[in-house]
């Protein structure tokens, strides 16, 4: 499987995606520079963590429009997979390409540790086949990951299993006192409804490697990489 990494000015996690998609998972790589017009066959695009353009106006709200993101749309609209995450997530929400928006964290402070997140959806690609039952540990590190959707889509994104993870503690229970910065339902990742597109602010990169203490994250990439393959071998 082609995996393409997109580098905005301002990445800082594209190297780190990049390691464990290449040497972790094996896969092929290439790099994406924000001013290409020219996704190279990829079959997944990834927007990695970072402060692409500072993080003015909001985070990801100029990244949305580097010349790239035309094709990353369009790829997208054709039923192609485009993995956000932190920074990525965010830039998806401003492109349109998933429901909602990611708000200041409530303490009002750029926050960065481990928390312990659920799967929520059984049918979204990172948690298709992850393991049921279990609390997954994965960093954060982000000042405006306060996810934010209205009444209506959140009802919406429940009945299509678009959540792909909420906050929790590492026993799986979700409650206020666990969630990190805010997010409406504690939700922590979600998917479109065509299961193509999805985005989380936790890091799975950084917890894919043994030298790191902490697989948890390569199991999600794991499960990326199997609904893929599944998908295409359907088509």
């Amino acid at each position: 499987m082609k995996f393409g990494v997109v580098v905005f000015p301002g990445s800082n996690c594209d190297k780190d995606m990049i390691y464990v998609l290449r040497n972790i998972m094996e896969q092929e790589v290439v790099e994406l520079w924000h001013k290409d017009s020219d996704l190279q066959g990829v079959d997944v695009v990834v927007l990695p963590g970072g402060f692409s353009y500072g993080d003015y106006l909001r985070s990801g709200a100029l990244a949305r429009f580097s010349p790239i993101m035309e094709k990353v749309i369009e790829f997208a609209h054709n039923g192609g997979f485009v993995f956000g995450v932190c920074n990525g997530f965010q830039i998806l929400c401003e492109a349109g390409l998933l429901p909602g928006a990611l708000l200041h964290n409530n303490s009002q402070k750029f926050i960065c540790k481990n928390v312990h997140i659920v799967p929520d959806s059984k049918i979204t690609p990172l948690t298709a086949y992850l393991p049921r039952e279990m609390a997954f540990k994965i960093p954060i590190a982000h000042g405006e990951g306060r996810y934010y959707a209205d009444k209506d889509t959140l009802a919406e994104m429940r009945m299509n299993g678009q959540i792909m993870f909420r906050y929790s503690d590492e026993d799986g229970n979700i409650s206020e006192q666990v969630n990190p910065n805010g997010a409406v339902e504690n939700i922590a990742g979600i998917s479109n409804r065509g299961m193509n597109v999805f985005g989380m602010m936790p890091h799975p990169e950084r917890a894919a490697d043994d030298e790191l203490g902490n697989t948890d994250g390569r199991l999600m990439f794991e499960s990326m990489l199997k609904f893929i393959c599944e998908r295409i071998k359907v088509a």
